[in-house]
């Protein structure tokens, strides 16, 4: 746990996994190796030659909200495309209690963007339905990003597995009238804003939150690891339009720096969340010493 001003925020973890360097098309070897000396142990698995990536949400306690931004993978959800989130069964609701917040007591879910990392727990196995697991939420998400992956919408014709994730944890909370569809820009509450940051997903957003002159950026995917600091040119596999999302990544690793913003995305590693500063033309990653 951490504050920024007069917001707490906690991390709450699913699962942690690793990714090989094939996440990052452009990776070379020799970029790791320069970098290795703050990369190592905790971005940089030298044993394995793999990125430790974690899954996990951030809860928000503000004076007057409970806000949960992006939620995992979800326990029981059939991923015959993603087979390390297919058929989870975490404690991942048990960690959101030990923070102090029973589902019921979330009063907004923020989705950054709609993959199946970040969707999952929208939604629990109820009767044999999928229900909304936060129902007393109001669920923010991009009406660009929910006609992208909407299989009756833009995603239509896509193979039935690679829109599950929509099925079973999106329109569950469409349907049960608790979305509200947002460009990527507005204010939300005093103090908590939405900024658009596609390229990942057309219309992934991040949330800035401001309180007593401090300022976190939870930005989603922005960057799946601290080495894209400092190489913002290399995109992942998993990134719909890579250019755009180095141009994007680039833009915001500039905002944080120029205005001592904590960047706080969803898959870095321990501490998993820090400061940026420019270097010449470029940027180093500080890693945020009050983490959890």
């Amino acid at each position: 746990m951490f504050r920024i001003g007069d917001v707490e925020v906690h991390r709450i973890e699913e699962v942690m996994l690793t990714e090989p360097m094939t996440l990052l098309p452009d990776f070379r070897r020799a970029g790791l190796e320069e970098h290795l000396g703050w990369l190592a142990p905790h971005y940089y698995d030298c044993a394995q030659d793999v990125f430790p990536t974690s899954v996990h949400s951030w809860l928000l306690k503000t004076p007057r909200h409970t806000i949960l931004i992006d939620t995992c993978g979800g326990n029981g959800k059939t991923r015959p495309l993603s087979p390390r989130f297919h058929q989870l069964e975490t404690p991942y609701l048990e960690r959101l209690r030990a923070a102090g917040v029973a589902p019921d007591d979330v009063d907004c879910v923020i989705l950054t963007h709609l993959h199946v990392d970040h969707v999952g727990w929208n939604t629990r196995l109820e009767d044999g339905r999928w229900v909304p697991t936060f129902r007393n939420a109001t669920y923010v998400m991009s009406h660009i990003e929910r006609e992208a992956q909407d299989p009756a919408r833009g995603a239509k014709g896509k193979p039935e597995g690679a829109t599950l994730p929509f099925i079973d944890s999106v329109q569950p909370v469409l349907d049960a009238g608790l979305a509200r569809l947002v460009e990527g820009e507005e204010q939300l509450f005093e103090g908590i804003d939405l900024m658009p940051i596609p390229g990942h997903t057309p219309g992934m957003m991040a949330v800035r939150v401001r309180s007593h002159a401090q300022e976190v950026l939870f930005a989603g995917d922005v960057a799946h690891q601290p080495i894209q600091v400092a190489f913002p040119d290399w995109s992942t596999k998993y990134c719909a339009d890579p250019a755009q999302a180095a141009a994007t990544r680039r833009r915001i690793l500039g905002y944080c720096a120029d205005n001592n913003t904590l960047l706080a995305p969803v898959h870095f590693g321990w501490p998993y969340c820090g400061r940026i500063e420019r270097r010449g033309e470029g940027f180093v990653f500080l890693p945020h010493d009050l983490a959890p």
